[in-house]
């Protein structure tokens, strides 16, 4: 074979193989805190906890509440940006970040709201239809 032949082959293994390194790092299964702080990058799914103090701080530039996950383990959350418009309203967030210490540090968070159609009438659909 000739060298270039050769030399294409070794680069498109290479180019493959770290692309699917690469993909395999981003893709993160859902997990709790406690497993989180063994991972680099986690996304972690719970609720917010109300029964304790949040807020955003105009200093600081971040937005720190305390979320249950899955497990019913409550941790810190801090999050770089003003709260959400709808975060009261949530049913289920997804924050997706690092554990350092007992505190999770988000980077990116992702909020699941009540639908307004999982308790409507269906007949409201027939009405609307029809007008």
């Amino acid at each position: 074979m000739k060298p270039k032949v050769i030399l294409g082959i070794i680069a498109i293994v290479a180019f493959t193989s770290l692309l699917m390194f690469n993909l395999g790092e981003s893709i993160s299964t859902y997990t709790d805190f406690e497993t989180a702080k063994e991972m680099g990058s986690a996304h972690v799914p719970g609720t917010w906890d109300n029964t304790q103090e949040y807020g955003f701080s105009k200093e600081t530039m971040q937005f720190t509440f305390y979320m249950k996950d899955e497990s019913g383990n409550s941790h810190k959350v801090i999050y770089p940006r003003p709260k959400p418009n709808n975060f009261e309203e949530a049913d289920r967030l997804v924050v997706i970040g690092e554990m350092r210490d007992d505190v999770f540090y988000a980077n990116e968070m992702l909020m699941k709201c009540p639908s307004k159609y999982n308790n409507a009438d269906p007949s409201e659909y027939v009405k609307a239809s029809e007008s």
